[in-house]
């Protein structure tokens, strides 16, 4: 595995970044503080071609008016990957969610739902400010859905796993890389909800491993803006009527760009969360707004 990486990008330049990058690897995360400067990662399986990624950040900052940033690439040994994942990362609270690995023996204080992460060679340990929207969205959500949940873009399965713990229903997990679809199934057996969280290979909402699950009651999608936006109106078309849409992996700057997408698409604003700048969107399919359980 390798990881392409871009050091002191701008806050207003990271969504830019992040979706240049996306085409190139498998996975892409953001790590630095609210005002920046943050440091933008793409996970690749092999050894990327620096001319794809030259073209692939010199196109998207051009066309967005930015400079275009300089970059590393360096190889990732995989069996250090779920050290560095938890490295210095003590167990944390979010909502009514206590996030912790498997190397934290220690039970999840009274009230709380415990999710036991480890995520290994697949994004998503919880601690992005994205993530942690999408679980105070859920913990928002005041009754029982009355159908089947789907994490599309699953990474780890964090997402997956909380609903079915939440709710002890049924939820489908999506992610276009295996790898993923992999650790997720590894993380909800660990949490005891293997049985209610199906692990599937998937790009996007056409496919018929998702379609066969819909609709679903509620939606997870905790992707980058772009990708966000181009499945907006397939999203709809898989969304029970009364169900719940949980959008989040953008900057406040895309938030009224994904809100109009799926608005096309026939869903209705319900609330936004934000965490340093990152924002998580819930919408509502207004066929029976009034069901929707917020």
């Amino acid at each position: 595995m390798w990881r392409i990486i871009v050091d002191d990008v701008p806050a207003d330049a990271l969504g830019v970044v992040a979706g240049a990058l996306e085409p190139c690897g498998v996975s892409v995360s953001w790590f630095g503080e609210d005002a920046g400067p943050w440091q933008v990662s793409a996970l690749t399986a092999d050894a990327p071609s620096p001319a794809m990624v030259d073209v692939a950040l010199a196109v998207a900052c051009t066309a967005a008016g930015i400079a275009v940033p300089a970059y590393r690439m360096e190889p990732v040994a995989e069996r250090d990957w779920l050290a560095a994942a938890w490295q210095d990362h003590a167990a944390f609270r979010v909502g009514r969610f206590h996030v912790h690995g498997s190397h934290d023996p220690s039970p999840s204080p009274f009230g709380t739902i415990g999710l036991c992460v480890d995520a290994a060679t697949a994004f998503g340990s919880g601690r992005h400010p994205s993530t942690a929207g999408c679980l105070e969205a859920l913990a928002t959500l005041k009754r029982r859905p009355a159908g089947p949940a789907l994490d599309m873009g699953c990474g780890s399965g964090i997402l997956a796993i909380a609903m079915a713990k939440l709710w002890r229903l049924p939820v489908v997990a999506a992610d276009v890389d295996p790898e993923a679809v992999r650790v997720t199934r590894a993380n909800a057996r660990l949490n005891g909800v293997g049985t209610l969280v199906r692990a599937v290979t998937a790009d996007g909402y056409r496919q018929p491993v998702i379609r066969r699950g819909a609709p679903y009651a509620v939606i997870t999608a905790n992707i980058l803006a772009k990708p966000l936006q181009a499945m907006a109106r397939e999203l709809a078309t898989v969304l029970a009527p009364g169900g719940i849409a949980i959008l989040s992996g953008f900057l406040a700057q895309d938030e009224r760009a994904v809100e109009a997408r799926h608005r096309a698409g026939g869903l209705r604003r319900m609330q936004s969360i934000d965490h340093g700048g990152w924002r998580t969107l819930i919408m509502a399919n207004p066929a029976s707004q009034s069901d929707a359980p917020l």
